[in-house]
């Protein structure tokens, strides 16, 4: 039999009871279970936003509807109902404008949304996020928003909930300056307005701007799924990884010892010179 073999046979392996190796191994079978959770975790965070990018991609695909075939006063928008695109017929209220203060545009440059409230023909009010302006001179200087359509217009929109601190992280700051404010909320400015305003609010689409306007909001961007499908499956791979990596150092460390322990009996067998 081959000395390399008579070692394994003496339980060259015996080095997996030592405490480093009790603990390398204790190590990759926690690793294990932990990285196949995590990657399940990944794949159900892949669902959950594909199942979101469907809804707003359905959502946008939909006809147009008048806005108050989907919510009234004190309605909450569903995630069903969000951007979908809706119409109004009223007038625009440019006295009780406010503004929404820290909102970016595209280019990502701080600034303000224009909140307008719409009265519609019934006399309920809806509110519309006629887009972003620029920051004034001073964070508590009004800035300058140019005057929503006179007279009777019909806008469209996409449908939006209103904003809250639990959902959107803002806080909702008191002692704003004159007409800012932080959130766009139906029940707050329904106090504000003291009138019946319909849930939620609407990101103005259309009439398209001319000239002088508020900037329109961009279409809502896809949230990346597929990255979170490449996680998954990374997890996954790291997970089988670790077995297999276990094996390969335990076998060079036992290929290294019997080696070593081959070269001591070769070096103990020979005579002793005269």
């Amino acid at each position: 039999m081959h000395p390399t073999t008579e070692l394994y046979g003496r339980g060259v392996y015996r080095f997996l009871m030592s405490r480093q190796w009790v603990i390398l191994t204790l190590i990759a079978l926690l690793l294990i279970p932990t990285m196949i959770r995590l990657g399940i975790w990944q794949m159900h965070r892949y669902e959950e936003r594909t199942a979101r990018n469907q809804l707003v991609a359905d959502a946008l695909a939909a006809d147009p509807v008048p806005v108050e075939r989907l919510t009234a006063p004190g309605h909450t928008v569903t995630s069903g109902e969000r951007y979908r695109t809706v119409t109004a017929t009223g007038r625009f209220d440019a006295e009780d404008e406010v503004v929404v203060r820290r909102r970016t545009n595209s280019d990502d440059e701080v600034g303000y949304h224009v909140l307008t409230p719409f009265l519609l023909d019934d006399g309920k009010v809806l509110l519309v996020n006629r887009g972003w302006v620029p920051s004034g001179p001073t964070q508590t200087t009004f800035p300058k928003v140019p005057a929503p359509p006179a007279g009777e217009v019909t806008v469209q929109g996409r449908l939006m909930p209103s904003e809250t601190t639990a959902a959107s992280g803002i806080k909702n700051l008191s002692d704003l300056p004159d007409r800012q404010v932080m959130l766009i909320n139906s029940d707050q400015q329904a106090r504000r307005l003291g009138a019946e305003v319909l849930g939620g609010y609407i990101a103005l689409t259309a009439p398209e701007p001319k000239g002088d306007t508020p900037e329109l909001l961009g279409d809502p961007g896809k949230e990346d799924a597929a990255l979170n499908y490449a996680y998954a499956v990374q997890w996954w791979l790291f997970s089988a990884a670790v077995p297999v990596g276990w094996v390969i150092l335990a076998r060079r460390e036992a290929r290294e010892r019997a080696q070593a322990a081959e070269k001591q009996d070769s070096s103990e067998a020979e005579p002793a010179a005269v």
